[in-house]
């Protein structure tokens, strides 16, 4: 069985790493592995601005008090960094960006005609992991989330969270990502979750509400809701076959009662709204992490971070060759030539294996503007014409999803 692990993965691809004097639990990206990130946090974006998301930014520090407002700071302490003394006031490294959002909202006097509100962010928060549990990109202590936050009415709080859910499951087509399970995550004994029974149930039924209507199996299990509301939590596995949670959707009833947030109602009367969390991919290390896993370093194209190598089989061929790589630049891929200083044409196949797409460039495919295409999983297209090439994995990765390659 081939070696998955994110973390080797990771090294032998040059896509991050950690140093000690940075920190357990603190990873950097490397060239490579930032262009993998951008590209994921870019596609999250373009799909939340589709369905309607406004996106913000909010700072990674908050007063105190804005987190026992919103009862992170009674329910959450254990897993917050200790308070930073800033000029007399006790300042916190946020775990989580919800108070800010409900600060955003309530910023501004709003309407019924405003709802529903979609606010997005990918943003920093921060996590005090224990060092036993830290490992790679999966348990780190720096996050950057995809989150998102959406404020509206409580009649249309099922159908936004079901478009949460839609969400959720068009971009696991697009990354080539299996959901292992749905689960409808309850609180448990103990006194971690605010004490609102009324609004637990209230929020649990729409919950079930949501994946009956999607027409998704779940599985109740209690112990495993946020501290202030049950969620539906999409579970993924690795190739050892351990669960964890990579997107989730929430609905909330107890923050937005906490802060104090309203909305005018068509009669004039001031109304509480619901908050509907939500997360397409979770962490962005865990959603690499995760696509590492899957797809044992080859990425789909268009996230992979080179789509495309030019291979000249002699050093006549290479002017011609980053000629090629230019046009394929110009179209917005990610392209480079590998050339004759690097090894023998087969060693230089060899190591591009992960990459989507090789074109072979000989004497006579440069004399004709052709290209001898190979693809990653062994396929060969045949020999093409440069711009015809070029056009047609243009349009995959712009199509985005995990196939290669399309009939003409």
């Amino acid at each position: 069985m081939r070696d998955l692990d994110h973390r080797r993965l990771g090294r032998e691809l040059g896509l991050f790493d950690t140093d000690p004097l940075m920190g357990a639990g603190l990873p950097y990206w490397l060239p490579d592995g930032a262009v993998v990130r951008h590209t994921l946090e870019e596609y999250v974006r373009e799909a939340e601005r589709a369905a309607g998301y406004r996106h913000v930014y909010s700072p990674v520090l908050g007063k105190r008090e804005l987190y026992e407002l919103s009862g992170h700071w009674d329910h959450y302490r254990d897993d917050m960094y200790p308070p930073m003394d800033v000029g007399g006031e006790q300042m916190l490294l946020r775990p989580s960006l919800c108070p800010h959002h409900a600060l955003i909202f309530r910023s501004r006097t709003r309407s019924h005609r405003d709802l529903p509100f979609r606010m997005a962010e990918l943003g920093g928060m921060y996590r005090s992991e224990r060092s036993g549990v830290l490992g790679g990109l999966t348990r780190v202590r720096a996050i950057q989330l995809n989150d998102a936050h959406i404020f509206c009415t409580p009649d249309q709080a099922v159908e936004e969270a079901a478009g949460a859910l839609g969400l959720i499951s068009r971009a696991y087509a697009d990354l080539g990502i299996r959901a292992a399970r749905h689960r409808l995550s309850l609180p448990g004994g103990g006194g971690k979750y605010v004490a609102d029974p009324a609004l637990w149930r209230r929020a649990t039924a729409l919950l079930r509400e949501v994946l009956e209507a999607s027409g998704v199996p779940y599985e109740a299990v209690e112990g495993e809701a946020a501290f202030y509301g049950p969620k539906i939590d999409v579970q993924i596995t690795d190739p050892a076959g351990r669960e964890s949670t990579l997107s989730t959707v929430q609905i909330d009833f107890h923050q937005p009662e906490s802060f104090g947030l309203r909305y005018t109602g068509p009669d004039g009367a001031r109304y509480r709204p619901v908050m509907v969390h939500r997360s397409v991919i979770g962490s962005v290390e865990r959603a690499v992490a995760h696509l590492l896993e899957e797809h044992g370093g080859a990425f789909p194209p268009w996230l992979a971070p080179l789509q495309l190598v030019v291979l000249p089989v002699g050093e006549e061929q290479e002017e011609h060759a980053h000629a090629v790589v230019r046009e394929a630049v110009a179209l917005g891929l990610r392209a480079e030539v590998s050339g004759r200083a690097e090894g023998s044409l087969g060693s230089r196949i060899r190591r591009s294996r992960l990459v989507p797409y090789q074109a072979v460039l000989g004497a006579r495919e440069a004399e004709d503007g052709l290209l001898a295409v190979r693809l990653r999983d062994g396929r060969r297209p045949g020999v093409l014409p440069v711009a015809e090439f070029l056009r047609r994995v243009e349009g995959r990765v712009r199509a985005r999803g995990t196939a290669l390659w399309e009939p003409a």
